[in-house]
């Protein structure tokens, strides 16, 4: 089966599936949408215009037998941070994109009449737009339940809330689980719901029919190394078996656990925030941890139901129990799964609004831990409401409504968890990634390094990153580049070399960063706020001190050694 793109213009709703180019073989997730979005988008253009592209693409191998590897990529200009963006999700979309043969999906123009809403319907009869105005304004769980009416059970969905659909700047993009029903997993990071909200696009359904799993060129050989990643990732110690919220105690251990807007790195209720006890509460509430695509070997993500055992949430994650849980002064992992459900409900990145809030609570504008104050303000975000828009719309736009300057972000978009203080190896990611502050373009866990050893190990985590993401792998079974290049030597049948998958990951980087400057970033943009550089955090005083010489410094090209090349790096 030959493999396609498609190519929808919103201007008319319109929609062409072309070949697939034979040059970008090996392009798929973040590497194929930072190439598209660098060859076919207009740096200076509106982020929220007719001129932005946007790209969902699954990674290289989604839909194969590859375990945990059916990923998808969201791509576009960011209305957040005005540069490049890529923002990963699991979910069944992507798996069944690549199924039926569809390597990317490419959305340029807007509609004329901004009151109307359209899906994408793909199936193996091929695409079409159709005009769904009668879920305006609906929120994600509602969205979908509506949508699985029409579609059936055996479609996934990938969708946006109210935020997207106002187009504001933390809005995220969700997709369904493995069970086509819960809109939990989110590509949630720089705004991309906002980039799919201002072109009209509501929905992307895709429904697989009995397509089957994509066939490499070598059965024999694909399956040896399906079968040794598979052994490896489960025979190794599985830090995430329980979820990345049992790891609450470790990070508040190391004062990289913010508290009230990253004023503290530790929370006095981080026994009631461990995701343990979610676990613990398993067998008296239900729930249990389940796998967020179909073909995942990790099942990190855990189910999480009230009291009464009625489903609240799933994924609920480190990040998420961090930004709306201790940073803005949360006493319980419940009130922090209300919270997310929330986020996801309307469409939000928990990260930045977790962020926005601790902001809103530091300039006096609400009480630290007020939960149902909180609450409220969700309502407010859906009814477009001054303050909802601003929180909606980012930590720096709380920043700038409210008038306070303690505002935690790089490139415009939030910090973290991963304090840039404690691990600062991460805060150069954050700072010279054109992506701004994400840990997952590459959190290092090095310490006691040089400057320019920390920016050399931030390098190659950024590297060993761009090449997880465009893969289509979670980054929990993290795929060596060696083990990455015999997947995809067996799957299109050729000879990978290592010179080649190296240049794969750095040329990833080098789009990302040539967007960024034809956008008008420059080096002086490659920096972190006051928060990281100036307060000290913890008993040691840490601060964030690495040189505008070692930051730039990642910019530089030099050959890999054998470290790059195994499972771990130097991280």
């Amino acid at each position: 089966m030959s493999e396609k793109l498609i190519r929808v213009d919103m201007k008319d709703q319109s929609v062409e599936i072309t070949d697939f180019p034979e040059a970008w073989q090996l392009l798929g997730g973040r590497a194929l949408s930072s190439r598209i979005v660098r060859e076919e988008c207009d740096p200076s253009c509106d982020p929220l215009g007719p001129d932005n592209v946007l790209v969902l693409a699954p990674g290289t191998l989604a839909g194969t037998a590859a375990p945990t590897s059916g990923r998808i990529s969201v791509g576009a200009k960011s209305p957040l941070t005005g540069g490049i963006k890529e923002a990963n999700s699991g979910g069944n979309p992507g798996q069944h994109l690549a199924k039926l043969g569809y390597r990317a999906i490419v959305v340029k123009g807007k509609p004329a009449d901004p009151d109307k809403r359209y899906g994408l319907e793909v199936d193996g009869s091929g695409a079409r737009i159709v005009e769904r105005s009668d879920l305006k304004g609906i929120w994600n769980y509602a969205t979908c339940d509506a949508l699985a009416e029409t579609y059936g059970k055996t479609a996934s969905f990938i969708t946006i809330g109210p935020a997207g659909e106002q187009c504001l700047s933390g809005a995220s993009v969700a997709t369904t689980d493995a069970d086509n029903c819960n809109p939990a997993r989110h590509a949630a990071r720089g705004g991309l719901g906002a980039v799919m909200g201002a072109k009209g696009l509501k929905f992307v359904s895709v429904d697989p029919g009995r397509a089957g799993v994509r066939k490499p060129a070598d059965p024999k050989g694909f399956s040896a190394v399906v079968k040794g990643l598979a052994k490896t990732s489960l025979e190794g110690e599985q830090a995430f078996k329980h979820g990345t919220s049992t790891i609450v105690p470790t990070a508040n251990a190391m004062n990289t656990f913010p508290h009230k807007n990253f004023r503290e790195g530790q929370s006095p209720h981080v026994a009631d925030l461990d995701g343990a006890k979610i676990v613990a509460n398993f067998e008296k509430r239900g729930g249990g941890m389940h796998n967020c695509l179909t073909g995942c070997i990790i099942k990190c993500s855990n189910i999480v139901n009230d009291a009464e055992g009625e489903y609240v949430t799933s994924g609920l994650e480190f990040e998420t129990m961090t930004l709306l849980g201790s940073n803005i002064d949360m006493t319980s992992y419940e009130q922090v799964a209300v919270l997310d459900r929330l986020c996801d409900d309307v469409g939000l990145d928990t990260i930045e609004t977790g962020a926005a809030i601790g902001v809103l609570m530091d300039a006096g504008r609400l009480e630290w831990g007020d939960f149902e104050g909180v609450r409220a303000l969700f309502q407010e975000i859906a009814d477009g409401t001054e303050l909802g828009r601003a929180i909606g719309a980012g930590a720096a736009a709380v920043g700038r409504l409210t008038g306070h300057d303690r505002v935690p972000v790089a490139k415009g978009q939030a910090f973290p968890a991963w304090d840039a203080r404690i691990m600062r190896g991460g805060g150069v990611t954050y700072a010279s990634s054109a992506m701004g502050a994400d840990h997952t373009a590459g959190l290092v866990g090095a310490f006691g390094l040089s400057d320019e050893d920390t920016a050399r190990a931030s390098r190659h985590e950024q590297m060993l990153m761009a090449l997880v993401d465009s893969t289509g792998f979670c980054m929990f079974i993290k795929p060596s580049p060696d083990e990455t290049r015999e997947f995809f030597g067996a799957f299109f049948g050729r000879e990978v070399s290592r010179e080649e998958i190296g240049q794969y990951a750095w040329q990833v980087l080098l789009d990302e960063w040539a967007f960024n400057e034809a956008a008008g970033f420059k080096p002086e943009d490659d920096v972190l706020p006051a928060i990281a550089c100036e307060e000290p955090l913890g008993p040691q005083g840490a601060i964030f001190d690495i040189s505008a010489e070692a930051i730039a410094f990642v910019k530089t090209w030099e050959e890999l050694g054998d470290d790059f090349f195994s499972r771990t790096g130097v991280a």
